[in-house]
């Protein structure tokens, strides 16, 4: 009887969430999962929840980070995206800004917030190189978002794409790839060279360069705040 009750109660919960009945028979509380995350987590750790189904996980990082102050992130994984995208995310972006429930009654948002990102087909081989058909926008989005945790910068309408990919806090980044220069030098542009450096678009400030070698010496890099990273061994996930 009591676990039927709780059952219940946790239906009830994410129904006035959403103001709408959703079609999960048996969500997890939200009470549990973050008496779990007390036990089990630090404040600034970060929780993966493989199966997020109706968004449980989130809303208790949010509510526990909201009691004791800190600042734990969560990445949660829904593999049907109508779910994923109407109830997971739907539910924590209203538990964090705040929401009217069921009942009319206005309640206050949790804080924090969240990126909505679909997965992307596989950049790298099972020996660790970059796919053949890997585009240069494709690994420009993983390359970006490794470096500064941001998404790609949009180019304005009608101009191309260039190795420059932006720049966050003061460091530009830029990717050496799939003949982005117009294949005019050394592997088609995919090598740092001193020639190949004059083509980029310039940056007042450190710069992070990914290729697929240098040809430049350590002075001169030094010199030039060029921070270089060789594809794909520096995109490696550690």
């Amino acid at each position: 009887m009591k676990k039927q009750a709780t059952i219940r109660r946790q239906k009830k919960e994410i129904n006035a969430i959403m103001g709408v009945e959703t079609p999960f028979d048996t969500p997890k509380p939200t009470r549990l999962i973050n008496r779990i995350l007390q036990i089990a987590s630090n404040p600034g750790d970060l929780i993966l929840d493989s199966y997020a189904g109706s968004g449980t996980t989130g809303h208790a990082v949010l509510a526990l980070n909201k009691q004791d102050g800190g600042n734990r992130r969560f990445i949660l994984c829904e593999i049907d995206e109508k779910i994923a995208r109407d109830i997971t995310a739907e539910r924590v972006r209203r538990v964090a800004k705040g929401y009217t429930n069921a009942k009319g009654e206005k309640v206050d948002g949790l804080g924090g917030g969240f990126q909505f990102v679909k997965l992307g087909k596989t950049l790298f081989d099972e020996m660790g190189a970059i796919r053949e058909d890997v585009k240069f926008a494709e690994l420009a989005e993983f390359v970006f978002f490794r470096e500064t945790g941001r998404p790609l910068p949009k180019v304005p309408r009608g101009k191309p794409r260039t190795a420059l990919l932006g720049t966050h806090e003061g460091r530009a980044v830029y990717l050496l790839f799939n003949g982005i220069l117009g294949d005019r030098s050394v592997a088609g542009g995919n090598v740092l060279t001193g020639p190949i450096l004059a083509e980029l678009p310039p940056h007042a400030g450190p710069k992070m360069i990914y290729a697929a070698a240098c040809r430049m010496g350590r002075a001169r890099l030094q010199a030039g705040q060029i921070t270089f990273k060789q594809t794909p061994y520096d995109l490696a996930i550690t």
